[in-house]
């Protein structure tokens, strides 16, 4: 019995190509679906979408293929533009005059020509704004409320404004308000990911969206024929090691002060192996070494 089911047969030749792709990818790390799931950071469901040609991968979700399974980034990524041009323009005719979402920037889209019920017809701008009534006594008797409403609500604003002008709170006329402590506003995290700075240490850089399009690689070194890397993610405030081509005994470490955290090849048959992440405040803390099952063994600088 096959694998992977046959894709549909109105996927665009640039589609079936990159589905086929991704799904090689797949194959020669020897990982399934749960473990591709765990590993990027995406969920299941997600990826049998995309990998059964229904529903067209984000590009973040590629590049984080390309990550776990040792695929080099740029083949997937190439083919990805093309199926994505491909999609968008079947979407266009399927829809005239629409503009076609960008898979990189937005949620994976369906498949052109599957589309589901027609969403219910949303409510005029006179519905929104107030409920229905039976008579126009009500009607007037709600718009009066409404209108005495806005007014208090202006009268409020107003007074506030005046009490705060005067270094005034209501209430405490003749009384300098004390300046209030500052606050510090709480860093902002972009979408999908779940950690920052210490919070992120110990922690997988997959599952927690550090990975992908938000790092970068700070540092590098060969031990035979395996790269050595210091993967960093400003975003996230935290760095990993990570080794390619990587097999059994293989081991990754990396270290940031006293901060040390080690990873290996965690399913038969990878070929990448990182570690979980530590804090640091610039990708110049951390280093990241490796030590070979061969007994070969080096750091980056």
């Amino acid at each position: 019995m096959p694998r992977w089911k046959a894709l549909p047969d109105e996927l665009d030749p640039r589609v079936r190509e990159f589905v086929e792709a991704m799904r090689r990818s797949v194959d020669r790390a020897g990982l399934g679906v749960p473990a591709v799931a765990e590993r990027t950071g995406y969920g299941r469901a997600s990826w049998e979408r995309y990998l059964h040609g229904r529903l067209l991968a984000p590009k973040g979700a590629v590049v984080a293929l390309a990550e776990v399974t040792g695929t080099p980034v740029v083949h997937l990524i190439t083919l990805w533009e093309l199926a994505e041009r491909a999609w968008s323009r079947a979407e266009t005719r399927l829809a005239p005059g629409a503009v076609a979402a960008t898979a990189g920037t937005l949620p994976a889209r369906p498949l052109p020509g599957r589309s589901g019920p027609p969403p219910a017809p949303l409510p005029s701008d006179g519905e929104r704004a107030r409920p229905r009534t039976r008579d126009g006594g009500a009607d007037r008797r709600w718009r009066t409320a409404l209108l005495l409403a806005a007014v208090v609500g202006v009268a409020g604003v107003a007074a506030g404004a005046f009490f705060l002008a005067a270094g005034r709170e209501p209430g405490t006329a003749g009384v300098v308000a004390s300046p209030s402590p500052s606050v510090a506003t709480p860093r902002v995290l972009p979408s999908g990911v779940r950690c920052a700075g210490s919070d992120c240490t110990g922690r997988d850089a997959q599952t927690t969206g550090c990975s992908g399009g938000l790092a970068a690689t700070a540092r590098t070194a060969t031990v035979g024929a395996t790269r050595v890397e210091v993967r960093y993610s400003r975003a996230c405030g935290a760095a990993w090691g990570r080794i390619t081509p990587a097999g059994p005994g293989d081991t990754v470490t990396v270290s940031a002060g006293s901060l040390r955290r080690t990873g290996q090849v965690s399913a038969p048959g990878a070929t990448i192996a990182y570690t979980p992440m530590v804090a640091v405040t610039s990708a110049d803390d951390a280093r990241a070494c490796a030590v070979l099952a061969s007994g070969q063994q080096g750091c980056t600088p």
